[in-house]
């Protein structure tokens, strides 16, 4: 299974630490094809390594979209990038799972909440100590 993981980057990367504990509980499931996202050295100006520039980045990571087979999202941290990735990945009929932690304070965007559509597009509530559960529970299925 290819795994596309959104979180955070641009728009700040507060949730590093969580984000990696995704990852780790994705990689049981499959190949996670932006790993890179959970990278504590990656700051908030993003891949500056990244020679071609964010053409390159646009494209590579809309061809990781078409390519994976599910979408995990943790949108506590607003982000213009994890927006538009979930509105492609809802267009290309992927199934996507969106991660939000009510104790940030912290409201989710409507356009996000309201996207649910049943199994294809979901977002679950969560507490930090929940996230690997929450995972486990949703793979299963």
């Amino acid at each position: 299974m290819r795994i596309y993981f959104c979180g955070s980057i641009r728009g700040g990367r507060q949730d590093v630490i969580i984000y990696q504990k995704i990852v780790q509980t994705l990689k049981k499931y499959g190949e996670v094809l932006t790993e890179h996202v959970s990278d504590s050295n990656l700051s908030d100006t993003g891949e500056d390594a990244v020679q071609d520039g964010e053409k390159f980045i646009h494209d590579r990571d809309v061809e990781w979209l078409m390519m994976s087979d599910v979408i995990i999202a943790e949108v506590t941290q607003p982000s213009l990038g994890v927006g538009y990735e979930l509105g492609r990945a809802r267009n290309m009929n992927k199934k996507i799972l969106c991660l939000f932690r009510p104790s940030s304070g912290k409201s989710l965007s409507a356009m996000v909440r309201g996207a649910i559509d049943g199994s294809l597009f979901q977002v679950r509530d969560y507490k930090e100590e929940e996230v690997e559960g929450i995972l486990d529970e949703y793979f299963r299925v």
